[in-house]
Formats: C-alpha cells, structure tokens, sequence
C-alpha cells in the first residue's frame, strides 16, 4: 500500500503540472493559421509531463511564473553549484520529505494510502477495458474482403480507416466510391507513415493511467482532432491544393465514423476539418523555418523545471 501510495503522490503531481502544459497548448493550437503539424506534435510536451516526472531545470522555464506559491523543485541531482540541475516538480506538497515519501500528517498519510488503491483499480479497469473494445473491433473485421495490398473492404465500418500499429490495414466500406478512394488512401497512407495508430494507443492509455484528471480526457479528444487535421494538411501537400474541393466531398462523404483505436477519415469534427482544407496554404520554407524555431521555443520552457526550490 505504501508503494501505490508513494506512485499516487508523484502521479498526482505529474497530473497537475501536466494539465497545466496541456492547457497552454491548447491555447497554441489557437492561433490562427498555427501550422496543423505543429499543434498535432506539440502534444508531445504534456504527454511527456504526464510520464516522466523529472527533468532539467532552467530559468526559463513557465513554471518559474508560478514556483513561489503553488510548487516545489525537488532537486535529484547536481554536480556541482550554477550547473544545470535534475529536479522534479511537487505541486501538491503534502510530503515532510521524499524518497521515501513521509507524509506531513497521518491523516495525508491515510489519504493517499486510500487514494492510491483507489487510482490502480480504476486505472487498470479503465485499460482493461479499452483492451477489450479493441479486441471486439478486431473481431468485427475478420470477415473482411482483401481488394489489394494492404486495402480491405468490410461492410461492418462506418468509415474509411487504418487497423493494427505494426501489420496495418485499410479498411474501407463496400460503399465507397471509386472517385472518393485516392482521397481517402492518401490521407490514410499519411497516417500509417506517421505511425498514429501506436501514438494513438498511447494517449488512449496516458489517459485511463491519469482518469481522475478530466484535463486528460480532453486532452486525448483534441489531441485525436489535431492529428487528422496534420493528417489531412500532409495529404492535400502531396495531392495539391487544386483537389481541396474534391478531398472535402470525400471526408464529408465519410463523416459518420468515430474509434478511439483507429485513425479513421472521416471520424473527427467534419465541420472544422473541411473549413481547414478548404482554406489550406502551403507552408513557405520560410515560415517553416520560423515555426520550427517557435516550436524548439515554446518545447524548452514547457518541458523544463523551475529553478527555485
């Protein structure tokens, strides 16, 4: 019970802080004409919050704004003073000391004690559970028809998507079009390159770990619909923007599917995807270049500790 209490605590504090980096990305992702790829990878900065809960300390860092009233940096190690330090951030600051943690109180002691028993049946009942439904999923679609490489038609999806993380599949409909299919193969070719079945498991299980944070649930919806709008932005590059027209008759042809487990063409908020395609542009190298500047910027005072103690 200790050891699930102690990973509870620190848990909890990799929640907050990454709920706090997952808001500010949220707010990126507004900025008009904020490149699609880019907001599709800056989720990458809290995911790594929610996991990892150490890292380097620096002065820049966002969460200095805030380490005089609301958090701790716990310093794991240093060499030697004004060298870059490893720390992890404590927000909840229930504990006297760490490692072991001891609580301030014996009450905060039963607290947590309770809550972590709490946390590891919900949390394995919640991936127990998205286990299953991907299994019922896989099943549905052993009786699917292969038409070539690796395109399968089933009449038991509601849209075009790709199955599986390492042997994927294209699994369309029987009543897909043939004008709509190089729209649809194209955006899902991105996808499989791009391996966001596997990032998608990922997030799906960073969120059933930290299911008492309703941050995190919102996190994986808007992290689902960065991902196609990236994915159609990187199709209509290669297909060229003179098919915008004709890729958006195809995803609203395909709106009606929705997984959690597969990256489908249709499934994610129809109305705001066909207005980014519609208004798609590409990218100058020179504002690529200035993007990817802003992104290693916003990445290093996201991903580092305060420097105070």
């Amino acid at each position: 019970m200790d050891v699930l209490s102690e990973i509870f605590y620190w848990l909890l504090n990799m929640s907050i802080i990454g709920g706090f980096i997952g808001l500010i990305v949220a707010l990126l992702r507004k900025i008009p004409k904020f490149p699609r790829f880019a907001a599709y990878v800056l989720w990458i900065l809290p995911l790594i919050r929610l996991w990892l809960p150490f890292g380097p300390a620096s002065q820049w860092s966002i969460l200095n704004l805030i380490s005089k009233f609301a958090t701790k940096t716990v310093v794991l190690w240093q060499s030697e003073p004004g060298v870059s330090k490893l720390s992890m951030t404590n927000s909840v600051q229930a504990a006297a000391s760490y490692f072991p943690v001891v609580y301030k109180t014996d009450l905060l002691k039963t607290i947590f004690e309770v809550a972590g028993v709490i946390w590891a049946i919900m949390a394995a009942a919640a991936i127990l559970a998205a286990i299953f439904l991907y299994a019922v999923t896989k099943r549905e679609l052993r009786d699917a028809r292969h038409l070539r490489d690796n395109i399968w038609q089933s009449n038991k999806v509601a849209s075009p998507s790709v199955y599986g993380i390492i042997k994927t599949k294209i699994v369309i409909p029987d009543w897909v079009s043939e004008h709509d299919l190089p729209y649809i193969l194209a955006h899902e070719q991105v996808h499989i390159r791009r391996r966001d079945n596997l990032w998608r498991v990922v997030a799906v299980i960073t969120a059933c770990v930290h299911w008492f944070n309703p941050l995190s649930w919102l996190f994986l919806k808007w992290f689902f619909t960065d991902m196609e709008l990236a994915c159609d932005s990187k199709a209509l590059q290669k297909l060229g923007a003179d098919n915008a027209k004709s890729y958006a008759s195809a995803l609203l042809a395909c709106s009606a599917g929705k997984s959690y487990f597969s990256s489908a063409f249709g499934g994610t908020r129809t109305r705001v995807r066909i207005e980014n395609i519609l208004s798609y542009k590409k990218l100058t190298v020179l504002s690529s270049l200035a993007f990817g500047a802003l992104f290693v910027a916003v990445a290093f005072v996201l991903i580092t500790n305060a420097v105070g103690g």
